[in-house]
């Protein structure tokens, strides 16, 4: 049994989970007080992938990131990056992918929070970066840990994207969801029940873990 494909999903999730996380507490922060009127078009662009088909951004990655393609040329010459057929393509994409999955249960807890904390935070003379970290994200750890996990779960499976931008290289972008598909054409079904088997108890025990601890059950069971 090849564990190469699997070991590859879990470090693509954990890189693009950790990426993501950086990436949107500010930008969640911003959009959950910002009135700009840009801001209905980032939260289309951060909400699109929850409505494309992951071809159709599969398809323009792989146009925009292209050695052919001049945004592509000038990332490979000038940073030395080379985004098609590569691991640092696929986190690329599935930070891109992934985004909403992160964004909206972070944008939502801090939406929800009292204005009242953070005036307190500013008359305490804590300025908003600290307010932010200090006093905020601490309310907000369920939505933090949905995130966290929505986003973690949701590059496990990603398929489309994947395979549009990564191609199906072993050991470098051939993740288990591409993997299951190669064994099911080849009919190798019991290879690519494993591999479906150890994705489905994974995720669930996830997803399950969450809910236990954002529902507290955890502490009705330690009473």
């Amino acid at each position: 049994m090849n564990w190469d494909p699997l070991i590859l999903t879990f470090k693509l999730s954990f890189v693009t989970t950790l990426i993501l996380l950086v990436i949107s507490i500010p930008l969640a922060s911003w959009l959950s007080q910002s009135k700009s009127k840009v801001k209905p078009i980032i939260e289309t662009l951060v909400s699109m992938p929850l409505v494309l088909p992951p071809t159709v951004l599969g398809f323009y990655f792989l146009i925009a990131f292209s050695p052919g393609n001049a945004f592509g040329n000038w990332l490979n010459e000038w940073l030395g990056l080379k985004l098609v057929f590569s691991f640092p393509g696929l986190v690329v994409a599935s930070v891109i992918y992934s985004l909403p999955f992160m964004i909206h249960p972070i944008q939502s807890g801090l939406s929800n929070l009292p204005a009242s904390l953070k005036e307190a935070s500013f008359l305490m003379g804590k300025s908003k970066w600290q307010t932010l970290v200090k006093i905020l994200l601490p309310n907000i750890k369920p939505s933090l840990l949905t995130g966290i996990v929505l986003a973690f779960a949701h590059t496990v499976g990603e398929f489309g994207v994947v395979l549009m931008i990564g191609g199906n290289i072993p050991g470098e972008t051939k993740v288990a969801s591409i993997a299951i598909y190669d064994e099911v054409e080849a009919l190798n079904y019991d290879v690519a029940n494993f591999y479906s088997l150890v994705l489905f108890l994974i995720t669930f025990g996830i997803l399950f873990l969450v809910y236990v601890i954002n529902g507290g059950y955890l502490k009705q069971f330690w009473k």
